[in-house]
């Protein structure tokens, strides 16, 4: 016998699920100063990708699953002529922006890179436009993109503030599954039930291992692993608007919920109310890809670079001095296997530093990581943790990613102990970054796109009016090459 499913039988939803859809659906964004990141955020997280599409092992993912499939008012993956149905589409660009480790960051309890959410928005959000187009309706805007990125980067960045997924196991890109889904559903023009609805099954989905990002199973599935999480929300949002039921209490149901299998029975918290402290705040990777509790680290090596570089045989030893999170990430020992092993490696990234002066994506390659002056550094380096740096670490007033680097030599002399703080993708180093970020991205389109294209698209971005009020499908021609 068939029976229905009665939502109001089945309880209230779990008050998470409807602070995140009140908060999708209804929450103004007043904040000047957000509006400004989340362009940089728009034009950095483009760059990234676009830098990514010169690295076979990521292009070989994109396109669409059956080879010659084109979908007629899909959406289109930036830097290439693909156009796919909406949720292969965010797989595509996902994967694109996190790719070289080179989007921006997030770090608290759990970490993870709230920009990996435009995979979804902008798959999104070019398959709205254009189906609205295609019946005479009003399409979204960059501005609607802006406001989704805003909301994105706040779901993730405060479920990150308390609730840590590392802890357990799993992978912070459930963080990037869940925001996705609340933002994407929002922007289908879901309702409050069909959001909580999709939210629901997002939390029922659960989240990978992280295995593949500690050794001994380092691995590329770190770099596609986002673009997975935000196309599995565009497709549960799509499934949300065609009526599918949720789980009211996905979350809290006793024995069999999230908290209780996957959370060692804690509850999950919004540690601050949903505004926009997130994308406020947000960590650039502006002049170099590495993960980001290394940030600091590399740039004092590259101050050491002029004082060490003629001097490697006569190291005595390299004393690292870190906070807690990347001595639990990125301290490691022994043999490097393939590039992902290498960029979450702290010495590896030092030690480039110090012999290089400089850090590029190409530093992770094999061709480099041969060279045997690396290992031969790294086998010299002491990490340690300095308390205090792990302490600024968590404050939230200044969330710093403090590391130190010193090297001593064999006849008892020592370079300085270059210590930094703040690394340049830091909002407290905004006024020093952000030119530099507008570089990167110059840079980037260089890479893919012919001279008057390049010229285009830098004239919209400038043109701040201009660009939030552009159709979003408009915004997405511009990278069709």
């Amino acid at each position: 016998m068939h029976h229905e499913f009665a939502q109001q039988s089945r309880g209230t939803p779990d008050e998470l699920l409807v602070q995140l859809a009140d908060y999708v659906l209804d929450k103004r964004i007043d904040s000047a100063e957000a509006y400004d990141t989340a362009r940089y955020v728009l034009m950095d997280t483009l760059a990234c990708g676009f830098l990514a599409l010169r690295y076979p092992e990521c292009a070989k993912h994109l396109g669409p699953i059956v080879p010659g499939t084109v979908v007629p008012n899909g959406a289109r993956v930036p830097g290439t002529q693909y156009v796919l149905d909406p949720v292969h589409a965010a797989f595509n660009i996902g994967c694109m922006i996190r790719w070289l480790d080179y989007n921006d960051t997030w770090l608290a309890a759990e970490w993870g890179h709230p920009s990996d959410n435009l995979g979804g928005i902008l798959a999104v959000s070019d398959f709205i436009s254009r189906q609205r187009a295609a019946r005479g309706e009003a399409p979204l805007t960059v501005r609607d993109v802006l406001t989704a990125a805003i909301k994105a980067h706040e779901i993730q960045g405060v479920l990150a503030l308390e609730n840590s997924m590392n802890r357990v196991g799993l992978d912070h890109v459930m963080f990037v599954k869940i925001a996705s889904t609340a933002v994407v559903t929002a922007l289908l023009g879901g309702s409050r039930d069909e959001v909580i609805n999709a939210l629901s099954n997002a939390w029922i989905d659960n989240a990978s291992l992280r295995t593949y990002r500690h050794a001994p199973n380092t691995g590329s599935r770190k770099s596609w692993a986002a673009g997975d999480a935000t196309s599995r929300a565009v497709r549960l949002g799509l499934m949300a608007l065609k009526g599918e039921m949720g789980y009211p209490s996905a979350l809290t149901a006793k024995g069999w919920g999230f908290q209780d299998v996957l959370f060692k029975g804690n509850t999950l918290t919004l540690a601050r109310e949903l505004d926009a402290y997130v994308m406020e705040r947000v960590l650039f990777k502006i002049s170099f890809p590495a993960e980001f509790h290394a940030q600091t680290a590399v740039e004092c090596a590259f101050r050491l670079h002029g004082h060490v570089k003629d001097r490697l045989e006569l190291i005595d030893r390299i004393e690292l001095t870190t906070h807690e999170s990347a001595i639990r990430i990125i301290d490691k020992k022994g043999p490097l296997h393939n590039p992902a092993d290498r960029d979450h490696c702290l010495q590896y990234m030092v030690a480039i530093g110090l012999l290089f002066g400089d850090l590029t994506a190409d530093h992770y390659e094999d061709g480099i990581a041969g060279d045997p002056r690396i290992d031969a550094l790294r086998d010299k380096m002491v990490v340690s943790e300095n308390p205090q740096y792990s302490r600024d670490y968590l404050d939230p007033d200044k969330r710093s990613i403090a590391n130190a680097v010193q090297v001593f030599f064999q006849d008892g002399t020592s370079t300085e102990k270059v210590i930094c703080e703040y690394p340049i993708g830091h909002r407290e180093r905004r006024t020093e970054g952000i030119p530099k970020l507008v570089e990167k991205f110059e840079s980037a389109i260089a890479t893919r796109f012919p001279k008057k294209q390049q010229q285009d698209i830098i004239r919209l971005f400038v043109d701040t009016e201009r660009l939030d009020a552009t159709p979003a499908h408009h915004f997405m021609e511009q990278f069709v090459i």
